[in-house]
């Protein structure tokens, strides 16, 4: 697996990427909510490479009870899908975050839900992160190294749909869309340069809620 280490010469390379890359917005997402989730990239612990954020939502959520997330959440009038990824960073995990430390955003992916999700890349050195229990059960610092697992993703036919499902395998679970299409996108077009889209990608029939 690639090893990423967290200092500013990896802050500058995915800066880089993600300014070059040519992304695509649906201004109009015909009925769907918008939301915005943060990638938040961070130091691993002990190893100093770098790692992103990842949390299991608590039981106790209707929607997404249980469920492998990233730090996100609808989109409130008035806001940028900035301001709505940084506020809910906050409000989850405690990380206060500013616009200086955005690197950048990727694609919009459109959910069986009704959502369409908006990344957006946070750079956020040493912060201490504490999970909201109201929302969060748990959070988990993952190397972005194991984004590159050998067999990763896991692309799936399935017969409720014409469009494959995406899942990756990770040291805590195997994670599925729409968190495991942003994470494939980040790691395609953050960490490796590459042009890859992700909204082609089908969710598993649970998530169709």
């Amino acid at each position: 697996m690639n090893a990423f280490r967290f200092d500013d010469a990896l802050r500058a390379e995915i800066t880089s990427h993600l300014g070059r890359f040519s992304l695509r917005r649906n201004p109009n997402p015909a009925g769907l909510k918008r939301a915005a989730v943060a990638v938040v990239v961070v130091e691993a612990d002990r190893t100093g490479q770098a790692a992103f954020l990842l949390t299991k939502r608590t039981p106790r959520l209707r929607a997404h009870g249980g469920q492998w997330a990233l730090p996100g959440g609808r989109v409130d009038p008035g806001e940028t899908i900035e301001q709505t990824a940084l506020r809910e960073l906050h409000e989850e995990l405690g990380v206060l975050a500013s616009t200086d430390d955005i690197l950048g955003t990727l694609d919009d992916y459109p959910t069986r839900s009704g959502y369409m999700i908006a990344p957006v890349v946070v750079w956020a050195p040493g912060v201490t992160v504490t999970p909201n229990p109201g929302e969060v059960a748990a959070a988990y610092r993952i190397e972005c190294a194991e984004l590159f697992r050998d067999g990763s993703p896991e692309i799936v036919a399935i017969e409720e749909s014409d469009r494959p499902i995406i899942r990756l395998p990770l040291s805590v679970s195997t994670v599925n869309a729409p968190t495991a299409a942003v994470l494939f996108q980040f790691r395609e077009v953050a960490l490796a340069g590459r042009d890859t889209r992700v909204d082609h990608y089908e969710q598993p029939v649970f998530a169709w809620r």
